[in-house]
């Protein structure tokens, strides 16, 4: 697919959209070795009304305020998408893309119900601490055994596939753990249900140097 420059995929994202990120560092390099995946973070876009476009995701970095709470705060959070992925860019390194979602509703996007589903998932989960290390390894290693460990820390795809969940995209029966930032690229062939589809990859063109970034609270 042709790079999108960032206003142009931010735009054109509607909720339930995929954002996927690759980056260099050593915590990205151990996460695409252990899950086995060619990506290291997932997130979902959130577009409601007048707000502006979102990205819903679990982090351990407190950069950007939280859009639900208005504090600065580590694990799931909701932030301004643009300003997401300028940070995720500039002060990490990482490489994004779009994966648009190909939704029930009559415009190819996502029902009023399920809209309905994810604020209830970002009221119910919002603020949950980023597992450890080894609680990562310890969760990864559940799920591929299809066993649900507790749900006292969230990882990012733990947390994409939550919201899928509840948007009845994803089945309930498979463990949340048992997904990995690589389960949202389009390698893994996921299956959702409702008909519903994610697209290809859409490189995000962007800068490294470019603008400022919000300092590191």
């Amino acid at each position: 697919m042709p790079d999108l420059s960032l206003d142009a995929a931010v735009d054109l994202t509607r909720t339930g959209d995929v954002w996927v990120f690759r980056g260099p560092s050593l915590a990205d390099r151990a996460i695409r070795a252990l899950t086995n995946a060619p990506v290291n973070h997932v997130g979902m876009a959130v577009v409601l009304e007048d707000l502006p476009p979102l990205l819903w995701h679990a982090e351990l970095g407190k950069s950007l305020p939280d859009a639900w709470t208005g504090e600065h705060q580590r694990g799931v959070q909701l932030h301004d998408l643009r300003d997401a992925v300028l940070t995720w860019r500039r002060r990490y390194g990482q490489q994004a893309w779009l994966r648009q979602l190909i939704g029930p509703a009559e415009d190819g996007g996502v029902t009023a119900a399920m809209e309905d589903a994810v604020l209830r998932t970002i009221a119910r989960l919002d603020g949950r601490p980023f597992p450890t290390t080894r609680g990562l390894v310890r969760g990864w290693v559940n799920g591929r055994l299809r066993r649900q460990t507790a749900a006292e820390t969230v990882f990012c795809a733990e947390l994409v596939a939550a919201t899928y969940t509840a948007m009845e995209l994803l089945p309930g029966d498979r463990p949340l753990n048992a997904y990995d930032p690589g389960s949202f690229w389009s390698g893994d062939d996921l299956e959702l249900l409702q008909g519903a589809r994610l697209g290809p990859e859409i490189p995000v063109e962007l800068s490294l140097s470019d603008g400022t970034l919000p300092a590191e609270e």
